[in-house]
C-alpha cells in the first residue's frame, strides 16, 4: 500500500501532518478519517482501517490535528471548533488535488467532528462514525477531577493516556456548547453508526441518539466485544470490512474496465480537452495522470504541467536513487524529500561560452534519520548518480517520426 507523507495548513495556519493511503490500483473513492480525543492519526485502528480500504480502491487521508502528533499548533488553543475547521480545511487539500472526499470516517470524538463538519463539506456521499459521543462535552469525563480547577484558574494540566495535556477554559465551554443534533438531521449523505456495546468510555446509548436524529438512509451495525480504541486487528479489520461493503450502495467503487492503452514501455500523451491544454498521459497499460497548464496561462491547472513532469522525473529520479543505495548499504534513513525548481538562465550565469540559455534545474535533498556527517555526504554524492540527472547533465537526442492512425 502506497503512503504518502503530506502537510497542510490547519484551521490558524498550522502545519497539519497526514498521511494519504492509496490503493495500489485505481483510486475508486476518497475517504477523510478524523481521529479520536488526543489521539493521531497512526493510532492502530486509524491504520488498519485506513489500510483495510485502500486495498479495496478507497483512498484514506488521517491526519494529526492541530496540536497533536506531528502537526503544529498549541493543543491549548484549539477546540471541538477547531477540530472541525481542521476537517474543512483537509477535505479542501483533498479537493484541490481533484480528490475530494466521497466519505467521512471518524473515530470517538473524530466521530463527533465529522457529523458536524459534513454539511459544510461539498460532495460527502457517505458519513461512518466509530464509537462516536452524541455529546461532544461527554469527553470531559476524561479529566472531570480538574474541570474545578479549570473553570476557576482558565486551565489546568492533566494526564491523558499517560501524556500531559493542557485544558483550558474556552475547550471546556465550547465542546459543552455544541449541539450534534440540528447537523446531524440535515446530513444531506448517507449514515453508518457502529458502535460496541459493551464500550466503557462512549456508552451504546450515544450510538442511539445519533440513528434517531438522523434521516434515513442510515444504518447501524454492532462492534461487538470490540475495546473503546478498536485496538484488536480484527474488529479493525472488521470494521473496515463492513465501512467497505456498506460503502457500495451510496459510492462507486466498481473497478473501470481497463482501456486499450500502450504497450509497455510506451508513454503516450494524447489530448483530453481540445479547447484547453489538458493532456492524458498513460505509460504502459496500468498507469494514468493528467499533463495541464496552470489556469493564467490558459489551462485549467488538472494536472502538472510538462516543466513540472520534467521536474517531478528529476525528483522521483533522485529520490528513489537514494533509497535503493541507503536500502543496500542498511543505513537509518527514514525520508527523503527532493525539492526541484526549474529556471532558464543565461549561459554567462552558468559559467558556459554559449550566448543562448540553457535550463537550470535546482534540487534541495532533506535526508531524516539517524545518519552522520559520512553517510550524508555520500547519499548527497549518490544523488549524482540519478539517471535521470545524468541524462538531463549529459544531454539526449530526439527522433520524431509519423504514426499511421486508423482514425485518421
Amino acid at each position: 500500500m502506497p503512503t504518502e507523507r503530506i502537510t497542510f495548513p490547519g484551521h490558524d495556519g498550522s502545519t497539519l501532518a497526514a498521511r494519504l493511503d492509496l490503493p495500489d490500483g485505481p483510486v475508486l473513492a476518497t475517504a477523510l478519517f478524523a481521529h479520536c480525543f488526543t489521539c493521531g492519526k497512526d493510532i492502530q485502528a486509524a491504520r488498519r482501517i485506513a489500510g483495510r480500504l485502500a486495498g479495496m480502491g478507497i483512498a484514506v487521508l488521517r491526519f494529526d490535528f492541530t496540536g497533536l502528533g506531528h502537526s503544529g499548533g498549541e493543543f491549548a488553543n484549539t477546540s471541538f471548533s477547531s477540530n472541525v475547521q481542521d476537517l474543512i480545511a483537509a477535505a479542501e487539500w483533498l479537493r484541490a488535488r481533484n480528490m475530494a472526499p466521497d466519505v467521512l470516517i471518524g473515530h470517538s470524538l473524530g466521530g463527533s467532528a465529522v457529523l458536524k463538519s459534513a454539511p459544510e463539506i461539498e460532495g460527502v456521499k457517505a458519513v461512518v462514525t466509530l464509537g462516536a459521543p452524541f455529546d461532544p462535552g461527554h469527553v470531559t469525563h476524561n479529566f472531570s477531577g480538574a474541570l474545578s480547577e479549570i473553570r476557576q484558574k482558565g486551565s489546568a494540566d492533566v494526564m491523558l493516556a499517560g501524556r500531559p495535556f493542557t485544558i483550558s477554559r474556552e475547550f471546556v465551554e465550547n465542546v459543552c456548547a455544541e449541539q450534534l443534533a440540528p447537523a446531524i438531521s440535515s446530513l444531506r449523505a448517507a449514515l453508518l453508526v457502529m458502535h460496541a456495546p459493551r464500550d466503557d468510555t462512549v456508552g451504546i446509548a450515544n450510538a442511539s441518539d445519533i440513528f434517531l436524529a438522523a434521516k434515513h438512509p442510515k444504518s447501524f451495525v454492532t462492534l461487538d466485544d470490540a475495546d473503546h480504541l478498536i485496538s484488536r486487528a480484527t474488529d479493525a479489520e472488521y470494521a473496515a470490512d463492513v465501512i467497505a461493503a456498506w460503502l457500495t450502495r451510496y459510492v462507486d467503487l466498481t473497478s473501470p474496465a481497463k482501456a486499450d492503452g500502450p504497450p509497455e514501455g510506451i508513454v503516450r500523451v494524447s489530448e483530453a480537452d481540445p479547447d484547453g491544454f489538458l493532456q492524458d498521459v498513460q505509460s504502459g497499460p496500468e498507469n494514468h495522470i493528467y499533463a495541464d497548464e496552470p489556469k493564467e496561462f490558459g489551462g485549467t491547472n488538472r494536472g502538472l504541467s510538462p516543466y513540472g513532469l520534467l521536474s517531478a522525473g528529476l525528483g522521483a529520479c533522485t529520490s528513489m536513487t537514494i533509497r535503493m543505495y541507503a536500502r543496500r548499504k542498511g543505513w537509518p534513513l527514514d525520508h527523503v524529500t527532493v525539492d526541484v525548481s526549474h529556471d532558464k538562465v543565461h549561459v554567462r550565469d552558468a559559467q558556459t561560452n554559449q550566448s543562448n540559455r540553457i535550463d537550470a534545474f535546482v534540487r534541495t535533498i532533506a535526508l531524516e534519520g539517524q545518519l552522520d556527517d559520512e553517510q550524508r555526504q555520500r547519499l548527497m554524492e549518490i544523488a549524482d548518480k540519478c539517471p535521470v540527472h545524468q541524462t538531463l547533465e549529459h544531454g539526449a537526442r530526439i527522433e520524431t517520426q509519423t504514426r499511421d492512425d486508423e482514425r485518421a
